[in-house]
């Protein structure tokens, strides 16, 4: 894809965060920051995960900090592969277990969060995915109209953004 031209982006979600600049190269892709402003469509928007506005999940922000930290990645990395694939394993069935057992509530985003996120940014339109509840949420912030566009997952069916001419849809679909 990027050999045709296409500007390929790659932003890191909560299973993949060990992608790097080496494998993002290989591929011709960017790898873009946690919190990456890119113009769309003309307008400046906001496009990050979303797990760190779910900031009422304390449990699952604390693994988060643990994991992506560099002594982390580089003890992690320097394990076989086996050992690796046995930890990616037992950490998704414990996140299934937290997934499972925790209220739908603590694990959404936090409207604080989204405001202070477009703040720090400048901008009032924001991108993200992590929560999978894939809606577009209009609402005002500091008397100015802002947006939240949530994307869904890729289990059941593909989710995806159409961009089309300044407007914007989220679709569900095969």
């Amino acid at each position: 894809l990027a050999a045709s031209g296409v500007d390929c982006a790659f932003q890191h979600g909560n299973r993949d965060f060990l992608v790097g600049a080496r494998y993002a190269a290989r591929c011709g892709m960017r790898l873009l920051d946690e919190q990456a402003v890119e113009v769309v469509e003309g307008v400046p928007t906001l496009l990050l995960h979303g797990d760190t506005l779910c900031t009422h999940d304390v449990e699952y922000l604390a693994f988060r900090a643990q994991v992506r930290t560099p002594p982390w990645r580089r003890q992690f990395l320097a394990q076989d592969l086996p050992a690796r694939r046995a930890f990616a394993a037992a950490a998704r069935a414990q996140s299934a277990e937290h997934t499972g057992t925790t209220a739908p509530i603590l694990m959404d985003v936090t409207r604080e969060a989204v405001d202070a996120a477009l703040r720090a940014h400048g901008v009032r339109r924001m991108i993200h995915g992590h929560t999978h509840r894939p809606a577009m949420h209009a609402f005002e912030l500091d008397g100015d109209d802002a947006l939240r566009v949530v994307l869904g997952d890729w289990y059941g069916s593909a989710s995806s953004l159409l961009l089309d001419g300044g407007s914007l849809a989220v679709q569900q679909g095969d």
